[in-house]
């Protein structure tokens, strides 16, 4: 079936931003991924993959921010992705920053938000997540914690508690620009603080469920190596590299270049990836990271994972492209793959990153 989101775009585009999310959201829930999209065949084995044990049919995921309240996660799948990532949720309801607070960067292929964990709280997320809970397809939850909270803690270990029965994976988001104070949950110390007593509210759980850490892009190279070090001594059991960035690149061309906000896109793509990279470096390759930031071609997701990434996620290129473009780099990943004499996915993580017989953790 032919691609008919060229013809929809302009129509979404006179919509603000996120007025056109909620609707597309809408649309998708009442089936109309599948008639764009032609539906999605089975993805052929040299994507497939097993992490946390937990199968991957293809390494290409939705990023949160999207779906924030859980909506539609099982309808998202159904475009072709291999697992999609809800949230950011928070313990309670909240409203985010006012409005405008997302905005399109046309001319650079990116977009900037502001919106502040805008959330319709755990409640909610529970309650949709049990309805289709074992469904069918990986679904992962991204937890944050209340603007006004004196606790991060709280707020976190709370998401971890409620959803842990619920989620396949959990994401402990602590690099969004717009919540103030969050961004220095990422000090050695205070990280350190905070893994450890997270891992042990997992545990409590009894279940197994994997547990996440999203990263900023906009880090010192000594905040990086910190990050590592403390992510591997608290058995965390990835981490997502990266969230969107303060920086302000000197090619935007967008008159919304200057919006105060997280700058996602193709801009994001360079530094995301030698990051991701030098990430891989610093852990070995010992636990499975997830590549996010610029993804919206076959290429883009095949560097990601040559430089570390088992899994890559995207978000703003689909608002630029349509839920056609899952297919086309799941299509062109394969191309990839075999022109370079790989068999498997896993096989190509990490090998740009020049570990010497580093792999990422499976199993």
């Amino acid at each position: 079936m032919a691609d008919l989101y060229p013809i929809l775009r302009p129509l979404l585009f006179r919509f603000p931003p996120e007025s056109a999310n909620v609707f597309c959201l809408s649309l998708l829930r009442c089936g109309v991924g599948r008639i764009l999209t032609g539906g999605s065949a089975p993805d052929p084995p040299i994507l497939n993959q097993r992490l946390w044990g937990l199968d991957f049919p293809n390494p290409i995921g939705l990023a949160a921010g999207c779906d924030k309240d859980a909506a539609a996660p099982d309808a998202l799948l159904q475009l072709g992705f291999g697992f999609v990532e809800t949230g950011t949720v928070t313990p309670r309801p909240q409203p985010g920053n006012p409005r405008p607070r997302l905005f399109r960067l046309d001319e650079d292929r990116a977009a900037v938000n502001r919106m502040g964990f805008n959330s319709g709280g755990l409640d909610l997320t529970v309650k949709r997540l049990a309805r289709r809970h074992r469904a069918g397809g990986v679904v992962g939850v991204n937890l944050g914690k209340n603007r006004d909270s004196a606790d991060a803690a709280a707020d976190y270990r709370e998401g971890i508690t409620r959803a842990a029965a619920l989620a396949d994976y959990l994401v402990v988001n602590i690099s969004s620009p717009n919540t103030p104070g969050l961004r220095a949950l990422q000090g050695r110390a205070q990280l350190d603080a905070l893994l450890r007593e997270l891992v042990l509210a997992r545990d409590a759980t009894g279940m197994r469920v994997p547990l996440l850490l999203k990263i900023a892009p906009d880090l010192s190279a000594a905040e990086v190596r910190d990050i590592a070090e403390i992510v591997l001594a608290n058995r965390i059991d990835g981490v997502i590299v990266a969230n969107t960035t303060v920086a302000r690149p000197g090619t935007l061309r967008s008159r919304h270049a200057g919006e105060t906000g997280g700058l996602s896109g193709a801009p994001l793509f360079a530094a995301s990836t030698a990051l991701l990279a030098e990430f891989y470096r610093l852990t070995g390759g010992r636990l499975p990271l997830i590549g996010v930031g610029g993804v919206a071609s076959a290429a883009d997701a095949y560097a990601k994972i040559r430089a570390g990434a088992s899994l890559v996620q995207l978000y703003t290129a689909l608002a630029f492209e349509g839920p056609a473009l899952i297919g086309r780099i799941k299509t062109g990943l394969v191309t990839l793959l075999r022109r370079d004499g790989f068999t498997a996915v896993r096989d190509a993580v990490g090998v740009a990153a020049h570990v010497p017989g580093a792999s990422a953790a499976a199993g």
